[in-house]
């Protein structure tokens, strides 16, 4: 998506994004034509679609207006349910939804968060509402199962997560992932060729820009590994000459915030459709001519033993159908 102007925050006052939007658009609008151009769909607050207008801002926080709306958000029949046990629930995220609720945003009118559904809130009801179709009850009676989160995937990726059914399920699924005994594994496609190789880095909050990013001073930040694995070549002709893409296999050894955007970014190789992560720090932005529809990131493989029985779980799904027909387009 093209961006029309980049904001940047430079004080700490914790203005709302409207108010930022009318001190730092050119045409300094209104109150109300600002509120329009946040309800419009076209305003990203570090990178994650904004339709809030009370939403505070920090320093360094970043709002990115964009020519077009994001696309309409997805809905509780984009969620796909691969499993639900007394202790775990497995499903499968769209792209486009926040797999949790800011707390912030939990007083929201039904109608509002409609208009960006989150993953925390979906679930709940798909399994209610099919919990009430096999005992024949009205919806409007629906007994909504709690759940506890376990880890979450970007917005703008897709696929599978796990979250549990209680406190204790909770805590032991997380302490596998901390001990590096659960398997995730993405997808993803960046421009040019990458070969197999394991990528380790100190990562702190803020590289300089009020973004996340690697630091070189081992003493600070958080231990991040990434292995990735070269999948498949692409090679197109176009407008902007011959282009080479690189599908890719990532395997998490430790699961840091945007740990697999910025490695591949801080290489020089930024996914394709991530409008956040564009190269590495300093660097002008590499420009993406990929002409993808979202951000190419699918969590593909979870493993991981069950917290009750310590059965091994293992779930596997491919690229959503459209991210198939495109990496079908390229290999034409």
């Amino acid at each position: 998506m093209t961006i029309q102007q980049t904001i940047t925050i430079a004080n700490d006052d914790r203005d709302s994004v409207v108010k930022a939007l009318r001190q730092h658009l050119p045409d300094k609008p209104s109150w109300s034509t600002a509120k329009r151009i946040l309800y419009s769909r076209r305003i990203a607050v570090g990178g994650v679609l904004c339709i809030d207008e009370a939403r505070k801002l920090a320093r360094g926080e970043v709002i990115t207006v964009h020519e077009q709306p994001f696309p309409a958000p997805p809905t509780d029949q984009d969620v796909k349910i691969h499993h639900v046990d007394a202790e775990v629930i497995i499903v499968e995220k769209p792209s486009g939804m926040v797999t949790l609720r800011r707390s912030s945003d939990l007083n929201w009118s039904w109608d509002k968060k409609n208009r960006q559904p989150t993953l925390d809130e979906c679930v709940p009801r798909l399994i209610g509402e099919h919990a009430a179709a096999k005992r024949k009850t009205e919806k409007n009676n629906l007994h909504l199962p709690r759940m506890f989160p376990v880890h979450r995937i970007d917005r703008d990726s897709s696929g599978l997560l796990v979250f549990a059914r209680n406190k204790e399920s909770q805590t032991k699924i997380i302490h596998q992932f901390a001990q590096h005994a659960a398997v995730r594994k993405y997808l993803t496609l960046v421009p040019g060729t990458i070969e197999d190789q394991t990528i380790t880095s100190q990562f702190i909050r803020d590289r300089g820009d009020g973004l996340r990013g690697s630091t070189t001073d081992t003493s600070i930040g958080e231990h991040a590994t990434t292995h990735f694995k070269l999948l498949q070549k692409f090679e197109r002709s176009d407008a902007n000459g011959k282009q080479t893409f690189s599908e890719l296999e990532c395997s998490l050894e430790t699961g840091r915030t945007n740990q697999i955007r910025i490695h591949l970014a801080e290489l020089g190789h930024p996914i394709c459709g991530d409008i956040k992560y564009r190269g590495p720090f300093g660097s002008d932005p590499i420009v993406d001519n990929s002409g993808i529809h979202r951000m190419a990131l699918h969590a593909t493989q979870l493993s991981f033993k069950h917290p009750a029985t310590e059965k091994p779980m293992n779930f596997k799904t491919p690229w959503p159908k459209k991210m198939q027909r495109f990496l079908e387009s390229l290999a034409q």
